[in-house]
């Protein structure tokens, strides 16, 4: 059995992933796999992912690993990162796509022609160091300044149906929900396995979070 499994469904960064879950996994098994059976028999289940969220659905889905994403997020401490929290909700504006609606929300686009508080325009996709404002006590921030700076990449951000949901907020130009968590779930926007001594600070607390708020 590993301690620590990492979903492979064919669009994850896997292996910056799994060599920052191991540069803090303190001894920890860290396993990639698409086998449902080892997913199943993880202690924590890591569910990460890059591209299109229309390709990743027909890939999780086309290697029948549905089931094994929505029973790992039910049952034991979870993290998601990137694609890997969109995923979790409703549906996106990305291809029109429902995802697993383990959340209730949905994925939305940001906008063209936005611009900073100077005027300067804002690219998209929203790409590089952003603070990430926490917005609630959580094991998983335990050690992290409340305004750390995190990596992101991506043109899409979720919208929460449920504001207590919100476990970080980023700005870009507007706030958006940068982090949620709900019980033994725990999912970000930003790439912790690329952000530096906060991001392992992060994955290190996830290593031994029990999975309680």
């Amino acid at each position: 059995m590993s301690d620590i499994a990492v979903i492979d469904y064919g669009m994850g960064n896997l292996r910056s992933v799994s060599q920052a879950l191991e540069h803090v996994a303190g001894g920890k098994t860290v396993t990639v796999s698409s086998d449902p059976a080892v997913i199943a028999a993880a202690e924590r289940v890591v569910f990460p992912g890059q591209g299109a969220m229309p390709d990743c659905v027909r890939e999780l889905d086309s290697r029948e690993l549905r089931a094994a994403v929505v029973d790992a997020a039910a049952s034991k401490p979870f993290l998601g990162i990137c694609i890997g929290q969109q995923l979790l909700f409703e549906h996106s504006e990305e291809g029109n796509v429902d995802g697993l609606g383990i959340l209730a929300g949905r994925v939305r686009r940001f906008p063209s022609g936005m611009s900073d508080a100077d005027g300067a325009k804002l690219k998209v996709p929203h790409m590089g160091w952003n603070q990430v404002m926490q917005a609630m006590d959580h094991p998983l921030w335990a050690g992290i300044d409340r305004d750390a700076r995190f990596y992101f990449v991506h043109s899409y951000y979720v919208d929460p149906a449920d504001p207590t949901l919100v476990g970080a907020w980023t700005e870009y130009p507007f706030r958006f929900a940068s982090a949620v968590a709900r019980n033994n779930i725990f999912a970000v926007q930003f790439h912790p396995e690329k952000s530096q001594q906060a991001g392992l600070a992060l994955l290190s607390n996830f290593v031994n979070w029990d999975g309680r708020p």
